[in-house]
């Protein structure tokens, strides 16, 4: 039988020569990744690893899965790039796609996370300014929430370490306590003052970044009730639960409640770079020339990314993600239940899920990343002391088992030491 990769040659690599050419953005783990399959990746050195990164939940079907493969060798042969000065057949299949399986209208396209967000923030500022009269629009955001790395989007980020060194930053946003109603209600009150107003509220359905934190759905079912009754925009950044990660297809199918507008990345092309802004038709006021992305929907992101989509539901991939993520929590509560000193909380849905270690303790998540790696897993830090698990969709039972024996040696090396 042919392998997938008949032929491996092991390329020498240079972390000095990286990083005298690439700019320092990265505090990276001494690991250079070559080439991947499915579940599993491989360093330049030939040594294997249980992938539970996956990009930071982005490889959605694994690495080189054949359907994306054959999607990604099919539309580079047929059109890659034109500009959004034409009809893109591709473009119009994946929005009918995304439409006819959420609750959105209307999509745009562009190429990550952030820029979808920027396009949320854009698009609630003209909806305030144009319908709702609001002369000085503000957008609230919840402390420990991540949004991208733009200008806009670091200020909608609550989390000072991501804006240090970049003031001023974009006005127009305010934070309060996630899952905190009262702090909400309040903040609402205290900003509806003379040409100010709240004109939308943008949550995650699921904080990654903050701490792998689940939204409470009594506090998600208030929020929607409060925007429902004063005409506030919500908006849900589902850049990263989006997907099928959650063991939904959208994360705030969890929750009960539907957005007026949502954002999508990370997982919808399976590692290839698309971004989406999600909106119901009556806040979808951009006009022709008010919002543009160069690259976004073009041919081949969209081919990849609906091949991606269809593969989800085509291979039932949703009831994987909900059964290995009951897999994962249990095993994840096993191991903490051996070492009650170091680890206080496993939480998560699906496939998206957070080992929180105990504040008073030296040890913390990159600690756990580092000796994770030496036994064969790559794990993410979601924050200094959570531990982040978002391995592909795909991942099998026995994958799974393998990570957690693996997790088990990793914390029972530092443990000790």
């Amino acid at each position: 039988m042919q392998t997938l990769f008949p032929q491996v040659t092991i390329n020498p690599f240079n972390a000095d020569s990286f990083n005298e050419a690439v700019m320092s953005t990265y505090a990276r783990f001494p690991l250079a990744l070559e080439r991947g399959a499915g579940c599993r990746v491989w360093d330049t050195d030939g040594r294997e690893y249980l992938d539970f990164v996956a990009g930071i939940a982005t490889c959605t079907l694994g690495h080189a899965h054949p359907a994306m493969v054959e999607a990604v060798t099919r539309q580079i042969q047929k059109l890659h790039h034109v500009s959004n000065l034409y009809y893109i057949p591709e473009q119009g299949e994946l929005a009918k796609w995304i439409v006819d399986h959420s609750c959105a209208d209307r999509v745009f396209f562009c190429n990550s996370g952030a820029e979808a967000n920027e396009g949320a923030i854009k698009l609630a500022r003209k909806y305030a300014h144009t319908v709702l009269d609001i002369e000085q629009p503000i957008i609230l955001t919840a402390s420990g929430s991540f949004h991208g790395r733009t200008l806009a989007t670091i200020t909608a980020t609550a989390q000072p370490k991501y804006q240090k060194y970049f003031d001023p930053l974009v006005p127009g946003f305010d934070y309060v306590a996630y899952n905190d109603i009262r702090a909400l209600e309040a903040a609402i009150s205290e900003l509806d003052e003379g040409d100010y107003g709240v004109a939308a509220i943008l949550l995650e359905p699921l904080q990654g970044e903050g701490g792998v934190r689940p939204g409470d759905v009594e506090y998600f079912q208030r929020v929607r009730e409060i925007c429902d009754e004063t005409g506030i925009l919500l908006i849900f950044d589902e850049v990263q639960v989006g997907m099928g990660r959650s063991g939904k297809l959208w994360g705030y199918e969890n929750l009960g409640v539907e957005p007026d507008i949502f954002t999508s990345a990370k997982g919808l092309g399976g590692g290839i770079p698309i971004g989406a802004l999600m909106s119901k038709k009556f806040c979808d006021v951009f006009k022709p020339g008010e919002h543009a992305s160069t690259f976004g929907g073009n041919p081949f992101v969209c081919g990849v990314a609906l091949s991606v989509c269809q593969t989800l539901e085509k291979e039932n991939i949703l009831q994987n993600v909900q059964d290995r993520g009951e897999q994962l929590r249990n095993g994840l509560r096993a191991i903490a239940s051996k070492y009650p000193d170091l680890i206080t909380e496993v939480r998560g849905w699906g496939l998206i899920n957070g080992m929180e270690l105990a504040a008073d303790i030296e040890l913390t998540a990159p600690d756990i990343v580092k000796a994770a790696i030496d036994n064969g897993l790559l794990l993410v830090p979601a924050g200094p002391k959570v531990v982040r698990f978002v391995p592909p969709l795909i991942v099998t039972e026995a994958e799974v088992k393998m990570a957690l024996q693996a997790l088990d040696k990793a914390i029972a090396t530092v443990a000790t030491e």
